[in-house]
């Protein structure tokens, strides 16, 4: 699982609906997190050290200033919104040519049901707000990357420890 976290003054998803878009989800000052599965991703992952570990690090990770403007908070401190949105192409591999190849991630409804129970997870110990993008549809992000401060956390690197 990798989440590309980014601390944001706003965002918003959009979604196509028809002839418009539609709004799926908006949150002010929080944090944006865009969530990929890999192949080693199963759907045992959920409830293990490494997931309990990425989430808690996402509502954890001191990155909002204090009052003296130094990055001591974190999105619990704060009670921040949280907006997750999934990407797939997280896992891209652009090694070879110059078009990205995609093997890298999780089949499709593997993906979805942990990118549902991700969802769950996060709203349900979400300090603040929190709202999501749609598995699997085109989406629009529309957000002010605050800082910028921008983090990937790759559970590879937390399976080790």
């Amino acid at each position: 699982m990798r989440l590309l976290v980014q601390r944001v003054s706003r965002a918003r998803v959009e979604v196509a609906h028809e002839t418009a878009r539609e709004t799926m989800g908006e949150i002010g000052p929080g944090l944006l997190a865009l969530a990929g599965f890999g192949q080693a991703d199963t759907l045992a992952l959920p409830g293990t050290r490494v997931w309990d570990t990425l989430c808690a690090k996402l509502f954890d990770l001191r990155i909002f200033p204090d009052a003296d403007g130094k990055l001591n908070l974190s999105l619990r401190e704060t009670g921040g919104g949280l907006l997750l949105v999934s990407q797939f192409t997280l896992y891209a591999d652009t090694r070879r040519g110059r078009r990205p190849s995609f093997t890298d991630a999780a089949a499709p409804d593997v993906a979805r049901a942990l990118y549902d129970r991700l969802a769950l997870d996060l709203a349900a110990a979400a300090p603040g707000p929190f709202a999501q993008g749609v598995f699997g549809a085109e989406m629009w992000l529309d957000f002010v990357n605050w800082g910028p401060v921008t983090i990937l956390l790759d559970s590879a690197e937390y399976s080790q420890a």
